[in-house]
């Protein structure tokens, strides 16, 4: 009796190849239309079962199917659907194997890479990696000897939508967690993202990079430019987990680059200040545009992040005005071109005085007694008060602090 099922079943199984070997794209997609319906979150034993023992027969179909049709996007979609069940369900080691020894990692990184693939194809693929990489480190060395950092980093920097770039900073958090071998690798390909033109790729960035610097520890010198860079960004989203991530930075073996830097870009290089205008604006019938330039928006971030910094820890207040900070924040302060720039240095100067009984003496001596009630009294609207005079003695200050150095070449 028991051989008669048997039989019965591998007839059923025989019949089900036989439609889909024979079966053109239409009979192909309804198949796996089915399959993805009746088979979500079954086991490997229940999808063995279900094709009489012959699963791998079946998953050795899909990802044939797949390697010669990806690059076309033919029902694609319904193919990965398909062959993620294989590899989620427990107990599935062995479909893993077989789909890694066909290839089929190298195959889903090109798919992230392809062009003419749209991003749900992509999501499918960054989903079935996830499989992989939480199957254990094995996985993640091959999806990382595969030149898998770079394909999921370069996703998630010119994907268009925002799920596909949260599948790809997923796999790269994945990548990071439990792989010394690559760690580093993920690190910087991370870092290597900030620059890139997509706000949400930056913000997604940042955030895998806190997690990340964690993990590695020590960080690498090269994060620091790139870290800067960032705060030129319109987003505050960027710019909160930019912040945040220099504060995780200073209790490591880059503060001192990272503070160097702050300071310096409170003072904008001649280069960067004086971008050249697009002709149309001086057109003197075409009223001023007084939209901020990304290197005074960077400006205002610095100054925010010395006062957050500041506040932070007595030992890097003083480090700061060691590095000459009160005079460029002056300088800040006296800045016309942006007002953001001059309310955050307002801020921060007044913090700095509020602590530092030298600073507040040589202030109230740059800047006058006047003056320096104002910024004590009110820092946060101060930049509305100032008349040309006292913008001239802002721009103009000579704070002299013993023993300070300055870092602006």
């Amino acid at each position: 009796m028991s051989s008669i099922r048997e039989q019965e079943a591998i007839s059923r199984l025989m019949t089900f190849f036989k439609e889909w070997d024979n079966g053109n794209k239409v009979t192909r997609s309804r198949i796996l239309n089915n399959f993805v319906t009746y088979n979500q979150r079954k086991t490997a034993p229940e999808l063995e079962q279900e094709f009489s023992q012959g699963g791998s027969l079946f998953l050795a179909r899909l990802t044939t199917w797949l390697r010669l049709t990806y690059m076309f996007g033919t029902y694609l979609k319904e193919i990965l659907q398909s062959i993620s069940i294989f590899l989620a369900a427990a107990n599935s080691g062995r479909y893993k194997v077989e789909f890694v020894e066909v290839g089929g990692i190298l195959t889903l990184l090109e798919i992230l890479g392809l062009k003419q693939l749209n991003e749900e194809h992509k999501m499918e693929a960054l989903r079935i990696l996830q499989i992989l990489a939480r199957a254990g480190r094995k996985y993640k060395e091959l999806i990382c000897e595969s030149y898998g950092v770079r394909a999921v980093a370069e996703c998630l920097a010119n994907a268009k939508m925002e799920d596909t770039q949260e599948q790809a900073q997923i796999l790269l958090e994945l990548l990071a967690h439990g792989n010394p071998k690559y760690q580093t690798q993920v690190y910087k390909g991370v870092i290597a993202l900030l620059p890139c033109a997509s706000p949400k790729a930056q913000h997604l960035s940042l955030q895998t990079l806190r997690i990340v610097q964690d993990i590695v520890q020590e960080p690498h010198p090269a994060i620091v430019d790139p870290l800067l860079g960032v705060l030129q960004s319109m987003h505050m989203e960027v710019q909160y987990e930019a912040l945040q991530l220099i504060k995780d930075l200073m209790r490591t073996e880059v503060r001192a680059d990272l503070l160097q830097g702050l300071v310096k870009l409170l003072r904008p290089s001649r280069k960067d200040g004086g971008r050249a205008k697009p002709q149309i604006l001086e057109d003197p019938s075409v009223p001023v545009l007084s939209e901020p330039l990304p290197v005074f928006i960077q400006q205002a971030a610095c100054a925010r992040a010395i006062g957050m910094l500041a506040r932070e820890s007595s030992e890097l207040c003083d480090q700061m005005i060691r590095l000459r900070v009160i005079h460029h924040l002056l300088y800040v302060m006296g800045n016309m071109d942006h007002t953001e720039s001059q309310r955050q240095a307002s801020l921060a100067v007044q913090y700095f005085a509020s602590v530092s009984p030298v600073v507040e003496e040589q202030v109230r001596l740059a800047i006058g007694e006047k003056l320096f009630q104002m910024l004590m009294e009110n820092a946060d609207m101060l930049y509305m008060k100032l008349d040309p005079i006292q913008v001239d003695v802002l721009v103009s200050n000579q704070v002299n602090i013993p023993g300070v150095k300055d870092v602006i070449e």
